[in-house]
């Protein structure tokens, strides 16, 4: 078994023992519901504290699950972004709102919300969708963790086949390269990219170990500019 497998083995067991250890929530009136904090309010709190955020979802649910192991999804407020880690499908797109109450964790580095189960998802109708925020490929790390990113670089390495998990390439723009990987659950194709081409690339901004990467959502993530 490869270190990216066992690594997400690891995380996706600790992932659903945080979910069934978790003690039942009740139902509670209105004016006891946990208060809603901002998502970057959200990620300056200790691991293992339980929070409830508001945003809009930014990647479907289940598209990462060929690395996460986790049938979660990433959503975005106006401060900041964060993955809802799911063992269950709920089948949310972007650009849905949803109200979500879980525990901080962390998953193979990424900071993660794991709720108890998908009745503490509350989904609130659709939103606009999120834009992506341009950084430099050398600029993608913690401080954009979360977030919706757009990075345009040359592709310097890839496609490498990372199966069964998906397929990953590099990119720089000068600054420093970036991997950007590709789940399989997406169904992307990647015929035609090669290393010396210049791309733009849309994606979750993510974390696994002590690297950085770009998880992209769809064919439309991935541009090529006309020659």
């Amino acid at each position: 078994m490869s270190t990216r497998a066992k690594l997400t083995y690891l995380a996706a067991v600790c992932l659903f023992l945080t979910a069934i250890i978790a003690p039942p929530v009740d139902a509670a009136p209105a004016s006891h519901r946990p208060k809603t904090i901002s998502i970057a309010e959200a990620r300056r709190l200790p691991l293992g504290t339980t929070v409830t955020v508001e945003g809009t979802v930014i990647t479907p649910s289940g598209d990462f699950v060929s690395s996460y192991f986790d049938e979660g999804f990433a959503i975005q407020d106006r401060t900041a972004g964060i993955f809802v880690s799911m063992q269950t499908d709920i089948g949310v797109d972007p650009p849905r709102r949803v109200r979500v109450t879980g525990v901080l964790t962390d998953s193979s580095g990424l900071l993660v919300v794991v709720p108890a189960g998908p009745s503490d998802v509350n989904q609130r109708g659709g939103g606009k969708p999120v834009q992506p925020l341009w950084v430099r490929t050398g600029s993608v790390d913690e401080a954009t963790e979360g977030l919706l990113v757009q990075v345009v670089g040359v592709i310097t390495q890839g496609p490498i086949d990372d199966m069964p998990f998906g397929h990953k390439f590099f990119i720089d723009d000068g600054s420093g390269a970036v991997t950007v990987y590709v789940n399989v659950p997406t169904g992307i194709d990647l015929t035609g990219f090669a290393a010396g081409q210049l791309v733009s690339v849309v994606g979750f901004s993510s974390q696994f170990t002590d690297h950085y990467e770009v998880d992209v959502r769809s064919q439309a993530d991935l541009r090529r500019p006309a020659p």
